[in-house]
């Protein structure tokens, strides 16, 4: 007996069509999720970012780690830690000590200062305003990158979210025994990872950088190993005293602020 065409012709194309559609939903599925797990990630940040542009005053330390790629390929890393102390909106003292620089910041909301203990040498430029305007001018002005200093920023959120082209809730992890979110976030050159602490002080306790830009794709660590706000600092705080015998350098010597050694590679572009 032979077929009709007209129902073989329906019969045959009806399988297509329903896999066809259940692709589709499939991939609706999928994209809601991708879409909602990207929304849950920056719920996070902005509660985090609201948490910590709300207190007036911060005082962390840290510990960091910076990834350079030698002309054979090589990764070396190189660890400093340090200390920072905010009083909003204009006052900032931060140290770090590394295997190559100490290097000391003070900030009073008219004047930088940058000691370079290791050298025994300060450098001194006038920036009035508030520490937001100190990193533009920093960063802008002077070359140094101060990765993780947007999260000090007065509306950091505003800041992290540019330029993300893909966020996702990764889970949770423990960073020094303390229960955190994990977040990561996909930038045009970079992709950078972050952890809040869970609960009602959702402070940020590891942020991890790569650069995809530069060959082997290096990466910057900074981990938060306390944090404590609601201080009161002392009157004399954010003031800077030379030390004897110290030498006045130009502002340009603000590079002693980096955390390579001079000679370091920095890795070449992609």
């Amino acid at each position: 007996m032979q077929a009709n065409p007209e129902t073989k012709f329906n019969s045959s194309s009806r399988w297509p069509t329903g896999r066809a559609l259940l692709l589709a939903l499939a991939l609706v599925s999928a994209g809601s999720g991708v879409h909602a797990e990207g929304d849950e990630a920056k719920s996070i940040l902005k509660a985090m970012s609201d948490y910590v542009s709300a207190q007036k005053t911060i005082e962390l330390t840290f510990d960091s780690d910076i990834e350079v790629v030698t002309p054979q390929m090589e990764k070396i890393q190189f660890a400093s830690s340090g200390e920072v102390l905010v009083s909003r909106p204009d006052k900032l003292r931060a140290q770090r000590v590394g295997g190559y620089t100490d290097v000391g910041l003070f900030f009073d909301g008219r004047t930088v200062s940058v000691l370079g203990r290791n050298i025994n040498g300060y450098a001194q430029f006038d920036a009035p305003g508030s520490v937001d305007q100190l990193i533009e001018a920093l960063r802008a002005g002077h070359g140094v990158a101060l990765p993780g200093a947007d999260l000090l920023l007065s509306r950091p959120y505003e800041v992290l979210v540019a330029g993300i082209r893909e966020a996702k809730h990764i889970g949770r992890g423990v960073i020094d025994g303390v229960e955190c979110e994990h977040l990561a976030f996909r930038n045009l050159d970079t992709d950078w990872q972050l952890w809040v602490q869970v609960g009602q002080s959702p402070v940020p306790r590891k942020l991890v950088i790569t650069s995809k830009t530069v060959n082997s794709a290096p990466q910057y660590t900074l981990r938060v190993k306390s944090w404590k706000t609601g201080l009161r600092p002392a009157p004399d705080a954010f003031t800077f005293v030379p030390p004897v015998a110290a030498k006045r350098l130009s502002p340009d010597a603000l590079v002693v602020l980096d955390e390579l050694p001079p000679e370091a590679p920095t890795g070449e572009q992609k």
